[in-house]
Parts: C-alpha cells; structure tokens; sequence
C-alpha cells in the first residue's frame, strides 16, 4: 500500500509545478471580463472564449500542433466581439519568468471559429516585444512586463477587416540555457468595424512552421550572451497593427489589474493548485 506521505509528497509536487508556470487566465475588453479556461478544473461546466489547455507546463519543442493553442486542435463554441482598433488585455492567472519575448497572433477563421483548428498559413503577428533594453544575459525583456504586472494589453488594428478571427498570446522563456519554453493560448473574437485590409505574402505563417529550435531567437545562451540585439522568432509584425504593450520599455508595477466591475462577463479565480513553495527543477525554475 502507498504510503499516505508518498501521496502527499507527489501532490506537492504537482502543486509546485503547476505554480511555477503560468497560463492567460481572462481576457478584458473594454468594461467587460471573459473568463478563461480553468485547465485544473473539470472540464464539466467550463463554457469560455478561451480554447481549453490542460496545464500550465511548456511546450518544449515548436514542431508539433500544439504550438499552435496548447491543445490538439480544440476550438470553443464561444466567441467575444471586439471592434477594430479596441483594446484587448490578456490576464495571466500566474507567471514567473522575466526573460524572452512576448508575441501576439492572430489568424482569420474561414467561417464559425467553432469549426476552424488553425491550420495552414493563416496566422499573422499583430505585437511583440523581446529584448526591450540592456543585453541578452542581463537585459529588460517582455516577459518582464508580464512578470509585474500579468496581464498585457494590445489593440486590434484599426483597418483589420470584420470577422471570426482567433487570437493568440505566447510567452517565450528563455531562463533555462539552450532549452527554450513556449506558453501559447488561444481566445476567439468576432471583429466588427469597417477595415478592409487584411494581411497577405509574408505575414502569413503555419504553427507549427513559423519558426523552429535552430532560429537564434529560439535558443539562446540567457547566462552568457552579451548581445544587445534579439530578433523575435516568427514573422514580422503586420504594419495594419495598433501598438500594444510592447512599446513600454519598463513596467515598475507589481500587483495583477484590478477587475472590472461593469458588464462582468464572467469573473476569473485561479484554478491551479496552491502552491507549496518548495523549488522545482523540471523546467529550470528560479
């Protein structure tokens, strides 16, 4: 028989993997919150606009479908409407890293996002920002911003054109030595207004295929490179985008936004287990 210690010890160290990750836990447009996916929660009564992932662990390697949500091609049955040229912030439930890129994707569904699991080139970059100041090994990066604040806020671009359209956060971090971890999740949005551009040729990438573990983005020497420059893995951004939260160098901030308190779609709390405070040496955690 196992032991009842056996079984709490390996709890606690689920509890402390959990926490030492992070996931967008709510999305906020305007006045309104719209509750995300709870992935250590039962899956029974979670009814979101965010696509449903199962941890908050990284994904190791961009080679596979799962670059692409965090998942293996689930869609959600909901979507949020946001008008063209609106803010809209993600909310990470938790996040403990400072150094790598933040991006923002977005990509048109054919019809009912419902329907669409995010294959082909049909992604585009709308934000990102990487090495924000200082070198590679001891600089500002975007995952800082994420880190004091956790949340991160970008605006749609103005001139996109209306329609069901999938967006998609991704925190890359860089802390562990050559050994590169991806945090994407998916929420999708009904865009409304009057644009008519849409982005086309280059801007257009398939995840996975947009960029891969040799790209000097990717993996980096974090405790040695005294680079002043990074290049942030994937295309270019779209020129249609507005500017998002990347454009602030330096966030001094350190407690998560405040809710709303109007047009409350749903309110968020935090579904992973509480944290035991012990290290975890998985993933290389600080």
């Amino acid at each position: 028989m196992v032991s009842a210690s056996l079984i709490f010890s390996a709890l606690a160290l689920l509890a402390s993997q959990a926490a030492a990750h992070g996931g967008v836990g709510k999305y906020i447009i305007g006045s309104t919150e719209y509750k995300g996916w709870e992935p250590y929660n039962s899956a029974a009564g979670q009814s979101t606009i965010q696509r449903k992932y199962s941890s908050y662990d990284p994904i190791l390697t961009p080679t596979g479908t799962n670059i692409r949500c965090n998942n293996a091609g689930e869609t959600s049955q909901l979507s949020a409407s946001i008008a063209a040229g609106t803010d809209i912030t993600a909310v990470w439930t938790q996040w403990t890293h400072a150094e790598g890129p933040v991006t923002v994707y977005m990509a048109k569904c054919p019809a009912s996002c419902a329907d669409f699991d995010g294959s082909g080139a049909v992604w585009f970059k709308i934000d990102e920002a990487g090495l924000l100041s200082g070198t590679i090994n001891k600089g500002e990066w975007g995952n800082g911003i994420i880190l004091k604040t956790l949340k991160w806020t970008t605006t749609i671009p103005a001139s996109l054109a209306p329609g069901n359209y999938i967006i998609r956060h991704e925190v890359l971090a860089l802390h562990q030595e050559l050994t590169p971890q991806f945090y994407p999740e998916c929420a999708q949005l009904t865009v409304t207004g009057s644009g008519t551009a849409s982005p086309s040729g280059s801007y257009l990438v398939s995840l996975p295929g947009a960029f891969s573990m040799s790209d000097p983005g990717v993996s980096v020497r974090i405790t040695s490179d005294t680079s002043t420059t990074y290049i942030v893995p994937g295309p270019a951004v779209w020129p249609g985008t507005g500017s998002g939260t990347g454009t602030t160098p330096v966030v001094t901030s350190s407690a998560a936004p405040a809710a709303t308190t109007s047009s409350v779609a749903s309110v968020v709390t935090s579904a992973a287990p509480a944290s035991t405070g012990a290290a975890v040496a998985k993933y290389g955690q600080w």
